[in-house]
């Protein structure tokens, strides 16, 4: 089955990887590919289950055959309930179904191969630092401020670690950059906001802020994301009027 690893992890930061895979594979189906996500989950269809993959990616698929089976698996028939329910309300029952279920295979991999108390706790530690697909889905997460002031544009852009003027038009698409300490207290403000931008998650891949990554915020859920992670360029960002995530595009066109 395509999702068993190609070669099983044995130590904790193998573990901890093929975990991060999955973990952003899932969230890629419940976030940016919901669309797609939604429309295999197919209530006619048999028994269906949502595999996230240590390649970051995700498929719906029958549960294996045999018993038992070679990994823990994804809660089953997911998409019965699909047309029962409203449709956050199912995601977000998805959603916590497979942080239950990665964090049953993160443990079969340290079970099967005798991890001991330390490397047990080790493991539980690595995951605990990122945030559940289920928050990342809810946005449960911690968001940066708002700091920009008089910045009127409704699409907002973090160019990390870059300094950039705002134009003398006054672009749709308003650079948000990090605020210059100011000459009376040029300590605590400075390094609240480097805290903040480090608690900035994405919301596509749950991943956190890093200085070098361009970032832009959904207008609609104020959620941010990694350009890359959503296919936005700089340069495209600075033509949107209104920027709205997958995931509030899809929710929009389906009302």
């Amino acid at each position: 089955m395509e999702g068993m690893p190609q070669s099983t992890p044995r130590t904790v930061e193998e573990v901890f990887n093929d975990f991060k895979g999955r973990r952003i594979g899932l969230i890629k189906a419940l976030t940016a590919d919901v669309d797609k996500f939604y429309q295999q989950c197919d209530p006619e269809k048999e028994n269906l289950c949502l595999y996230g993959l240590p390649t970051e990616t995700w498929e719906v698929n029958l549960p294996v055959e045999e018993v038992p089976p070679e990994l823990p698996e994804p809660a089953l028939g997911i998409n019965f309930a699909r047309d029962g329910m409203q449709e956050k309300d199912w995601l977000s029952l998805v959603a916590v179904h497979s942080d239950s279920w990665l964090l049953a295979v993160a443990f079969y991999f340290g079970a099967r191969f005798g991890f001991n108390k330390s490397e047990r706790k080790k493991l539980f530690q690595m995951i605990n630092d990122l945030p559940t697909v289920f928050e990342v889905l809810t946005g449960n997460v911690k968001q940066p401020k708002d700091h920009s002031g008089t910045h009127n544009s409704s699409s907002k852009i973090k160019s990390a670690g870059k300094q950039a003027r705002q134009p003398e038009n006054h672009s749709k698409a308003a650079v948000k950059m990090p605020i210059p300490p100011k000459e009376e207290d040029s300590g605590g403000e400075e390094e609240e906001e480097d805290d903040e931008q480090a608690g900035t998650l994405c919301g596509a891949c749950g991943d956190n802020y890093a200085t070098d990554e361009f970032w832009i915020c959904c207008d609609v859920c104020e959620k941010w994301f990694h350009g890359k992670c959503v296919r936005i360029t700089p340069a495209k960002a600075e033509h949107i009027k209104q920027y709205k995530c997958p995931g509030c595009s899809s929710k929009r066109a389906r009302v």
